[in-house]
């Protein structure tokens, strides 16, 4: 009897987290700037999430953004995707951390170097940390923003000096979240 009651737990357990579940979708944009960036820049890109419980939830998202370092030198185009996990102390604020895989290419400015580099592609790894609001509008429709600040090593091959640039930034980001 007790691993009937056991094997029915196992199979119900899932059922019951799932049925608290919810699903939400959207797209998102905000403001960034790397610590050595010429200056800061706009992106977007779009995040989905899933509330595994009231107080916990996870996020996927994408984004495209574009950065120049010494002046224009080397710009950097990037497609960030980051996996973050998202803990609700308040119901509607919510730390946050996680991973990111940054898949940018690298382009020089010929003009000023005086010769000739290939673009580069490269994938990097990066982790962030922040702070954030979840902000009901409706039953399906969240208002959500947060700042988060992000890890990153990038390595320009053929810039002379950069291994002194640092590449981690902070990001502010509002979104739309709709749930399906």
């Amino acid at each position: 009897m007790k691993k009937l009651a056991a094997f029915l737990l196992i199979l119900l357990l899932p059922t019951a987290v799932l049925a608290q579940a919810s699903f939400m979708l959207g797209p998102r944009g905000g403001y960034y700037k790397s610590l050595d960036a010429d200056d800061g820049k706009m992106f977007f890109g779009g995040a989905a999430r899933l509330m595994l419980a009231p107080a916990i939830g996870v996020e996927a998202s994408i984004d495209y953004r574009q950065e120049e370092y010494r002046n224009g030198v080397a710009t950097v185009k990037s497609w960030p995707v980051m996996v973050t996990g998202l803990i609700y102390p308040l119901p509607v604020v919510y730390g946050l951390i996680g991973a990111g895989w940054y898949n940018s290419k690298v382009s020089y400015d010929i003009q000023v170097l005086g010769i000739t580099i290939e673009e580069e592609t490269t994938q990097d790894f990066g982790w962030h940390f922040g702070l954030g609001a979840d902000i009901p509008l409706s039953y399906s429709i969240s208002l959500v923003g947060d700042v988060r600040y992000v890890y990153l090593n990038y390595d320009f091959e053929h810039l002379p000096g950069s291994e002194k640039i640092d590449v981690d930034f902070y990001a502010i980001t509002v979104g739309l979240l709709f749930e399906l």
